[in-house]
């Protein structure tokens, strides 16, 4: 029997670059594709059943632990009776009071004239930066911006606009591409507000000035620091310039405030194009509206006076492992925001390393190219606010372990990398 032309498509892809070194890889090393292996169990005290074992886990992304949290749980609970599953159109016809609501409360949170929730980050990012520019204009890019912008930049280039991306955090880099690209009418100019796999953080002050002087405005992905970042959780933008005056913002919805979906927030006439011209939101779906009873219930606890106090747990884990791997001797990327990864080096050794941490009964996550550089790939571990002094401890433990048996790269010799 001939195979099928899908048949014979899914070979050749497979035949391909990565797809093709992960399977060797996977083929020699079954046991470390740790990305097949299933939850199959969830405790409140941040413990999984991860393939069959229970494990401490270090890799949620739900940094301030309100998963868990009976008052968000409660205002989900609360929006299945009260609207069901499904608002059931997309907001190109209409839109559910709950998301009225929460895009209210988002800006009022944020300080800023107009939100728009879009189902992911991703979607708003490959929606909202095609939507910002028309072939008179311009959209740039840092170089390690995340995926999501630079699938928001192949849009826009096919559909005849300039792009460019400059090199990392380089505000004279920035300013030497837009002078490259004149004339242009406008320009975006999109970057990260923290670079999750180093921590990093852009010197918007700087880049801010460079856009006034030519014409551009700042497009910040400010994913990981939504809620975890700034006073009450502001994230980078306020905190470091003071105003959105010339800056639209991006903000996760589903990482400290462990709902779903992602915003794009500014003035209220930049909110009023992106609804008519981003096509991820007009064409896909939203968030369905139980969701956005819980961002609402968020927003409160954000707001709140307990707020400082969830943060105060939250950094103080983070400071426990960043400096404790530090102090073991490993080059640690990040320690700003509750994300902190320390280097490996190679494919194969950084998932190596992943799978003896989850022996040692904390799951960690193994980030490998083309995620990070070829060769310099990270043990990426997530700080939660909810995680215990003494499960720190047990990581900073294994990690230990782990460096007696792994010749992992010096701080000296990964910086002259």
């Amino acid at each position: 029997m001939t195979s099928a032309p899908l048949d014979r498509l899914v070979g050749s892809l497979a035949g391909t670059g990565m797809t093709r070194f992960f399977r060797r890889m996977f083929d020699d090393y079954p046991d470390l594709l740790m990305k097949d292996l299933t939850v199959e169990a969830v405790n409140p005290d941040r413990t999984i059943k991860l393939g069959g074992r229970w494990v401490t886990n270090f890799g949620s992304d739900s940094f301030l632990g309100l998963d868990q949290d009976l008052r968000v749980c409660a205002a989900l609970e609360r929006g299945v009776r009260t609207w069901g599953t499904h608002n059931g159109t997309s907001r190109a016809f209409s839109s559910a009071e709950p998301n009225v609501r929460a895009e209210r409360k988002l800006a009022e949170w944020l300080g800023t004239e107009a939100a728009l929730i879009y189902p992911s980050v991703t979607l708003a990012n490959v929606g909202a930066l095609p939507a910002l520019v028309t072939r008179q204009d311009v959209l740039v890019a840092d170089q390690f911006a995340h995926n999501s912008i630079d699938e928001g930049l192949k849009l826009a280039k096919a559909r005849g606009v300039r792009t460019a991306k400059f090199e990392h955090n380089s505000p004279a880099a920035l300013e030497e591409t837009l002078r490259g690209l004149q004339p242009f009418r406008h320009a975006v100019v999109a970057v990260d507000g923290v670079y999750s796999m180093s921590g990093e953080l852009p010197p918007l002050q700087e880049f801010d000035r460079i856009c006034r002087a030519h014409n551009a405005c700042l497009y910040v992905d400010d994913a990981h620091a939504s809620g975890v970042l700034g006073e009450h959780g502001r994230g980078t933008v306020l905190a470091s310039l003071g105003h959105y005056d010339n800056v639209l913002t991006v903000g996760s919805l589903s990482k400290g405030f462990s709902c779903l979906g992602g915003f794009v927030a500014g003035s209220q006439a930049a909110v009023d194009v992106l609804k008519l011209r981003s096509n991820s939101l007009i064409f896909g779906g939203p968030v369905p509206p139980p969701y956005l009873e819980a961002v609402c219930a968020v927003v409160d606890i954000l707001m709140s006076p307990e707020y400082p106090a969830l943060r105060a747990r939250l950094d103080a884990n983070v400071r426990k492992l960043a400096q404790g791997a530090a102090r073991r001797g490993f080059t640690v990327l990040g320690g700003l925001v509750p994300i902190v990864s320390v280097l490996i080096g190679g494919e194969e050794a950084t998932l190596k390393a992943g799978r003896f941490l989850y022996e040692q009964g904390y799951y960690a996550q193994s980030v490998v190219f083309p995620a990070v550089p070829h060769g310099h790939g990270v043990l990426r571990m997530q700080v939660n606010a909810n995680h215990t002094p003494a499960q720190v401890d047990g990581l900073l433990d294994a990690l230990t372990a782990l460096a007696a048996g792994t010749a992992v790269p010096e701080p000296a010799t990964a910086a002259a990398a």
